[in-house]
C-alpha cells in the first residue's frame, strides 16, 4: 500500500518545461567508516583534505548530522527508504542470528525509485549492501538505472578485487587477476561516477557515490602512501583493529582519507567544468562513526572527543560529518547545529525534485529549508536500534538523548548539546524524559522477524 501511494504521488506531479525545470541534480557522497573528526572542516589537523575544506567553504557544515545506524547496511537502508532503524527493512549487517543477509524487497520504495518516477536518471557507484545477486534487493531492481560496485559488504573490504558488478553482470578486472594489484577499486568508482555525470548532465540526475574507503582493510596505492610514510610515529604494534596488519597503519589511514578527498575534488571539478554547479546539490557524509582502531583512531582524534565508536549508539558511533553545497542557495562557509539524519534525505531529495509532499510511511522530514539557512526547531524524535552483540536503543528529542545498552538495561540520559561527550547521566533529574524514552523504545519500532528484540529460544525435543 505504501509503495502504491508514494508512486501515485510522484507520477501525478506535473513536470515543468525544461526552461523552467525545478528539478535539481543531486549527488550524495558517502564515505565508509570515516570518523566525525577525520576531515579538516570538522577539526582534523594531521590529514590533508583540501577539497572537503573547499566544499565546506562553498557550503554549510552540519555538526549535528546523524547516520541512520552505527554500522554499514542499516545506515544504507535508512538512507534509501527514509525510515529509521525501527521501521526500515535492513536493521543490521546480518539477520537471523547473524547468518542470513536480508535484502530490500520489491515493496520497499527507495529514493532512487522515487526520483526515477519524477524523471531523474539514477546511478550508484560503490558499496550497496542491501541485496545479493539475483534477488529483488539489487540496485537495478531498486530504482537505479546504472550500478557499478560491490553488492556484498564483506567483498567490499577488498580494494583489489578480481571481479566487480556492473548492473546485473559481474565483470572481471584483469589488472587484479592472480593476486595482482593493478586496479584500486576506489579509483574505478570515481571514474564511473565521472562518466555518469558526463553522460547524464543535460537532464536531472541523482548520483549516489558510496565510497568504500577508509573502511576496514588498510590498503592504498603507493602514490598516496608516499605523502605520509614516516610523517607520524607509528604505534608499537601493527594491530589496528582492521582486517589486516600493515607496517604504517597511521600513514595508510591518512593516505586513504586524502585519496578520498582527492576524488571528491575530481567530482566537484567536473561539475564546474560542465557548468552545472548552480543546479547541482552535493551532499557529503560518512555512514557511521570511526571504528575502534587502537593507536590510530585515537591518534587522529577521529571521534572528535565523542564517547563510543562504530557499533555503538553513543555519539561517536552515530554522529557523522555532513557538508551540503549548492552555490547561491545553501549559505557558504556556514556551520549549523541543526539536527537531522539519514532518514531525512528521501523527503529532502523529493523537495529538490519539486515535490515537497508528506510521504506515507517515511520517518524523515524535508529539511531543505534548514539547508537553505531557514532553520526552525524540530518537534519530532530521532530513533536508533542496534542488534550486534546485544540489542541496544537510543532516542533523541530536542537536546536530550536517551540510551540503553540492552533491552532490560537502565536508561541513561544526556544533553548532547551541552555534553556531547555524554559524560553526565541526567536520568535522575529527568524522570519525564526517561518515561518518554521508555515509551518510544516500544512504540517507535515494529517487530522484525530478522531482528527480534530478544533472540528466539530454540525448542528442545
Amino acid at each position: 500500500m505504501r509503495r502504491a501511494l508514494l508512486l501515485l504521488l510522484l507520477v501525478t506531479v506535473p513536470v515543468a518545461e525544461a526552461a523552467r525545470d525545478p528539478r535539481k541534480n543531486i549527488i550524495f557522497i558517502m564515505a565508509d567508516d570515516l570518523g566525525y573528526g577525520d576531515i579538516g572542516p570538522f577539526g582534523q589537523k594531521l590529514i590533508r583534505t583540501p577539497n572537503l575544506d573547499r566544499l565546506a567553504a562553498e557550503g554549510t557544515s552540519f555538526t549535528h548530522y546523524y547516520a541512520g545506524a552505527s554500522v554499514c547496511s542499516p545506515t544504507r537502508s535508512v538512507l534509501m527508504t527514509g525510515q529509521h532503524t525501527g521501521h526500515t527493512r535492513v536493521r543490521g549487517n546480518h539477520g537471523r542470528a547473524g547468518v542470513e543477509r536480508v535484502p530490500l524487497r520489491a515493496q520497499d520504495v527507495t529514493v532512487a525509485e522515487s526520483l526515477k518516477h519524477h524523471g531523474y536518471t539514477t546511478g550508484i557507484v560503490g558499496k550497496w549492501g542491501l541485496g545479493e545477486p539475483g534477488n529483488e534487493g539489487t540496485p537495478n531492481r531498486q530504482g537505479f538505472d546504472h550500478w557499478f560496485g560491490y553488492l556484498n559488504n564483506n567483498l567490499a573490504e577488498f580494494y583489489y578485487p578480481e571481479k566487480i558488478w556492473r548492473n546485473e553482470q559481474e565483470i572481471s578486472l584483469p589488472g587484479n587477476a592472480g593476486g595482482q594489484r593493478g586496479q584500486y577499486s576506489h579509483d574505478l568508482m570515481t571514474d564511473e561516477a565521472l562518466a555518469f555525470i558526463d553522460a547524464r548532465h543535460k537532464r536531472p540526475f541523482f548520483l549516489y557515490v558510496a565510497y568504500t574507503i577508509p573502511h576496514s582493510r588498510l590498503e592504498v596505492p603507493e602514490d598516496s602512501l608516499a605523502e605520509y610514510r614516516g610523517k607520524f610515529p607509528e604505534p608499537p604494534s601493527a594491530e589496528t583493529g582492521g582486517k589486516n596488519d600493515v607496517p604504517y597503519p597511521r600513514a595508510t589511514v591518512a593516505a586513504m582519507i586524502t585519496r578520498l578527498d582527492r576524488d571528491v575534488g575530481r567530482i566537484l571539478d567536473r561539475i564546474k567544468q560542465l557548468q552545472i554547479e548552480k543546479r547541482t546539490v552535493v551532499f557529503f557524509c560518512s555512514d557511521n562513526g570511526a571504528p575502534a582502531r587502537p593507536g590510530v583512531s585515537d591518534f587522529f582524534r577521529s571521534t572528535a572527543g565523542f564517547r563510543g565508536h562504530k557499533g555503538t549508539l553513543y555519539e561517536g558511533g552515530i554522529r557523522a560529518p555532513m557538508i551540503v553545497s549548492w552555490p547561491g542557495e545553501v549559505p557558504a562557509g556556514r556551520r549549523s547545529s541543526y539536527p537531522w539524519g539519514g532518514w531525512d534525505f528521501l523527503p529532502t531529495a523529493l523537495a529538490l525534485a519539486g515535490t515537497p509532499r508528506p510521504i506515507p510511511g517515511v520517518d524523515g522530514i524535508n529539511v531543505l529549508p534548514a539547508l537553505l539557512g531557514k532553520e526552525t526547531p524540530r518537534s519530532d524524535y530521532f530513533y536508533w536500534e542496534h542488534h550486534q552483540k546485544s540489542f541496544s536503543q537510543a532516542v533523541r528529542e530536542g537536546r536530550l538523548k536517551a540510551i540503553r545498552e540492552n533491552a532490560d538495561g537502565p536508561i541513561a540520559v544526556y544533553d548532547v548539546v551541552a555534553d556531547p561527550a555524554e559524560t553526565r547521566d541526567l536520568a535522575p533529574t529527568q524522570p519525564g524524559f526517561v518515561a518518554r524514552a521508555r515509551e518510544l523504545f516500544v512504540t517507535a519500532r515494529t517487530e522484525s522477524e530478522h531482528w527480534p528484540v530478544t533472540p528466539k529460544k530454540t525448542k528442545t525435543p
